[in-house]
């Protein structure tokens, strides 16, 4: 079992960003959520700047919870999926949503919908990749 409170670091250029995923299981399946959270600083209690990417059930994709594997999300129409604990798919999506976090400076504390980066970083992978199948 993975240790969801469990700070791990990641490295950009001159920023060292600390992250986490969290993930909150409901008993409306519509009301679970997986959020994947980077804090630049040292720890979420002395972050300086926070952007999470949360994913929730949608029409088009799904959250683990309990039926499959930990800080998973799956797309639904061709069943790609990430693994959110995997620090590869971290980056990706760290390097995907950075932009959201630069268009507001003044904002601490940013969340935004993870969806639409899950989707930029699984179909530049497939694009690289030449072909079909999950990253």
């Amino acid at each position: 079992m993975r240790n969801e409170r469990r700070l791990r670091r990641l490295v950009v250029g001159e920023t060292v960003w600390h992250w986490t995923v969290r993930q909150r299981i409901r008993p409306a399946y519509h009301d679970c959520r997986v959020t994947l959270s980077f804090f630049t600083g040292g720890t979420h209690k002395s972050v300086g700047r926070r952007l999470s990417l949360v994913f929730a059930p949608c029409a088009l994709g799904v959250v683990s919870n309990t039926y499959f594997e930990s800080g998973t999300v799956v797309r639904l129409p061709d069943r790609s999926h990430l693994n959110l604990y995997e620090p590869g798919t971290a980056r990706r999506l760290l390097d995907a949503a950075a932009p959201a976090l630069e268009a507001q400076p003044a904002v601490r504390n940013v969340a935004v919908d993870g969806w639409p980066y899950f989707a930029e970083v699984v179909d530049r992978a497939d694009r690289a990749a030449g072909g079909h199948g999950a990253a």
